[in-house]
């Protein structure tokens, strides 16, 4: 390793174990046996371990029914969204300067605009819809690319690509959809799982809408399940942190696995 590289992999490392280390205490502290209180200092591992906290908190509340409903919330989501934000971005990435300059003024504005603000919209436009109380008020976000976030990342992989490249695809006789199937698609690959990762783990820990749109138990999601969890158990500490590792690991694994695949398509664009 050169001189030069320790700064950034002492960084690096730093930033890692500021994320790490929570995660770690979460789940060393459900494998404490049910009902003791949190240790007055730092505790690395239990000395006396045990695996039924994550059964408990089962059979408490239904974490497997729930999981299965966001499960099926992310499995439609995540896709619409990358698709939606991919054919945003390659439009304003397409446009002409002046008017990409507006669409990313008006993304910005957009994204600048509180959840909050549109919770009573939402909600009336969802009660027209007669989706309330469906997979689909919570699936719904994702027809709007979710955020205009993940327009912009599109837009910006999009906007590296050179001109002339769409320029020829369309001399050749390429319509704009195919233009951005056969050359920019392929192009932003990196930028699509970034996209998509970002959307599961919004997807997935969605608990405003779920709180707002979500009235029964048989469509609650995980986030419901661990806001329950916590009213029946709040005193049990390991069965809430077993609850807890059981919502994070999904888009903690998530994350790993398309961070391999995002290296990967880097170095081969």
């Amino acid at each position: 390793m050169k001189k030069r590289d320790w700064p950034r992999t002492i960084a690096a490392a730093a930033v890692t174990i500021v994320f790490i280390t929570p995660l770690f205490f979460m789940v060393a502290g459900a494998l404490r046996r049910p009902g003791l209180a949190p240790p007055d200092g730092f505790e690395w591992i239990p000395r006396v371990r045990t695996w039924s906290n994550y059964s408990f908190a089962n059979d408490i509340v239904p974490l497997g029914d729930y999981a299965l409903n966001s499960l099926l919330v992310v499995i439609v989501a995540v896709p619409v969204t990358v698709l939606i934000a991919s054919w945003a971005g390659f439009a304003i990435a397409t446009a002409d300067p002046q008017t990409r300059k507006r669409l990313i003024v008006i993304s910005v504005l957009a994204l600048m605009v509180p959840l909050s603000a549109l919770w009573v919209a939402r909600a009336a436009l969802y009660e027209f819809a007669g989706i309330i109380d469906t997979p689909l008020a919570l699936i719904a976000p994702a027809l709007m690319a979710t955020t205009p976030f993940y327009v912009l990342i599109f837009a910006l992989a999009y906007g590296r690509v050179p001109r002339r490249i769409y320029e020829a695809a369309e001399l050749d006789g390429l319509s704009p959809l195919q233009v951005w199937w056969r050359v920019a698609w392929p192009l932003a690959k990196p930028a699509a799982f970034a996209v998509a990762v970002l959307a599961f783990a919004w997807h997935w820990s969605n608990f405003t809408d779920a709180l707002l749109y979500i009235s029964t138990e048989e469509r609650s999601t995980l986030p419901l399940g661990l806001r329950d969890l916590y009213s029946l158990e709040s005193t049990n500490h390991p069965i809430l942190l077993a609850g807890a590792v059981l919502v994070t690991l999904p888009p903690v694994v998530a994350f790993l696995s398309a961070q391999r695949a995002f290296f990967t398509r880097t170095l081969d664009v």
